[in-house]
């Protein structure tokens, strides 16, 4: 009697799937034009000379961690616009220390590559954007009259220490996540009439030249899936989730309370940190980010504990 056996065979190195070059090539070529089309040069672009216009906000409203909390309710119109240029020019620090993350990590990653590869040529317009992009949060920060935050010296080390572990599909989660959060709330503030017009404009450009950055990383991920090792799928997958406790924690800084003239500043961020409003606009934030990474198999079981559990995820 012959016996067949239908168990799968192991994939030998010469079955497994290749990395799609061409194709990756493709789409660093087809946003290298983009860029060249539309790009932009904040000092120019946006009218520092202009008076800000009073009454309007530096977030709407509806975004600021303490919207709809009884603390909100007790303050006046004026300590509500000094709230929103203070969480302003928190999101804005935080976006500054990030972009030089993603940077130094592109830097190092360049070390590695081809320098006459058009996906080497992308990247390195990418940090052309970002260096803009932090030249125009910290101008943006300086005219609203605010000052920037700075990071804790432990905080400093671990930016310092990232970029030295920011490889294959692990690098472009990481990017994700730093931009999405951002991307898809600005998409949704940027019309508010509310807002004062610098901070519109500023918006604006950042969503116009960050779509290029999420596509670019989003095309990375997905190109490493076939062929990702189960090592990088597990790390990539999970490791992410430590962004969610660190963005609640950025986004609810004690120092914008003290800042904006709040007696109890530690209870004023407890206060917000549970607050239903503030909930919800940290869902918003992450709801595109979340359904790729489902897509791309990367929700890992404790990144999606910790992203929960941090109040991004319902």
């Amino acid at each position: 009697m012959t016996v067949v056996n239908d168990a799968p065979k192991s994939k030998t190195p010469a079955d497994r799937p290749e990395y799609d070059h061409a194709g990756r090539t493709a789409i660093a070529n087809r946003l290298l034009k983009g860029s060249s089309a539309r790009s932009f040069d904040p000092i120019v672009e946006l009218d520092w000379d202009a008076p800000l216009e009073e009454g309007k906000y530096f977030l709407p409203p509806k975004v600021i961690s303490l919207y709809g909390t009884k603390l909100w309710d007790e303050m006046s119109e004026e300590q509500r616009i000094e709230l929103s240029r203070q969480e302003m020019a928190n999101v804005l620090s935080v976006g500054i220390w990030f972009e030089n993350l993603l940077n130094r990590a592109l830097l190092i990653r360049l070390m590695r590559e081809d320098p006459a590869a058009a996906t080497s040529h992308y990247e390195l317009t990418e940090m052309g954007d970002e260096c803009r992009h932090m030249t125009m949060f910290g101008k943006v920060i300086e005219r609203s009259g605010a000052r920037p935050y700075m990071m804790r010296p432990w905080e400093r080390w671990a930016m310092l220490a990232l970029p030295a572990v920011m490889r294959g599909t692990f690098m472009w989660v990481i990017t994700l996540v730093g931009e999405e959060l951002f991307d898809a709330l600005q998409r949704e503030m940027r019309n508010d009439p509310q807002l004062q017009p610098i901070v519109a404009r500023l918006m604006q450009i950042h969503v116009t030249e960050e779509s290029r950055h999420i596509g670019f990383a989003r095309d990375g991920i997905m190109r490493r899936k076939p062929i990702r090792s189960r090592w990088e799928t597990v790390t990539a997958a999970n490791l992410h989730g430590l962004g969610g406790p660190a963005f609640r924690r950025l986004f609810t800084n004690p120092q914008m309370y003290k800042r904006a003239g709040i007696a109890n500043p530690r209870e004023a961020a407890r206060i917000a940190r549970k607050n239903p409003n503030f909930h919800e606009v940290m869902i918003r934030s992450f709801e595109p980010l979340s359904a790729f990474l489902r897509q791309a198999d990367l929700m890992g079981p404790i990144g999606e504990r910790l992203w929960r559990r941090a109040g991004f995820l319902p």
